[in-house]
């Protein structure tokens, strides 16, 4: 989870990595690029069959703005974590934690989703 202090397009907030597709970038390319730019990890192993996209509206000087990102889960043998100048902590967490710090209700849900695909996914090799 990556860390921003409050400012005035949003509260506080622990959040997963994420950014804007540049032009003609696939979703996962978005997804390795911003990892690196705002972790330093460049090693990652996506995990076939997850993939959740978030909407969400706000208000920009009065204007409203649609926004949408797509998650993956991946895993990485790399735990050092070096944050961009976006950010001003990170945390590793398990899922229980990681739901108790995060305040908003999308990010929540893409949690829940992911921790529901693990887990099931585990259950069908016991």
């Amino acid at each position: 989870l990556l860390y921003r202090k409050a400012h005035e397009h949003y509260s506080e907030m622990w959040d997963f990595p994420r950014g804007q597709i540049n032009k003609g970038e696939e979703p996962e390319e978005t997804a390795i690029r911003e990892i690196k730019e705002e972790t330093g990890i460049e090693k990652l192993k996506f995990l076939q069959g997850f993939r959740e996209k978030v909407r969400w509206i706000y208000r920009k000087d009065g204007i409203l703005v649609n926004k949408e990102a797509t998650y993956f889960l991946a895993e990485t043998e790399n735990k050092e974590v070096k944050i961009s100048s976006e950010h001003d902590s990170f945390k590793w967490r398990n899922y229980d934690d990681a739901m108790k710090i995060i305040k908003f209700k999308n990010t929540k849900e893409v949690l829940k989703k992911a921790n529901e695909f693990l887990t099931g996914n585990l259950n069908k090799f016991i």
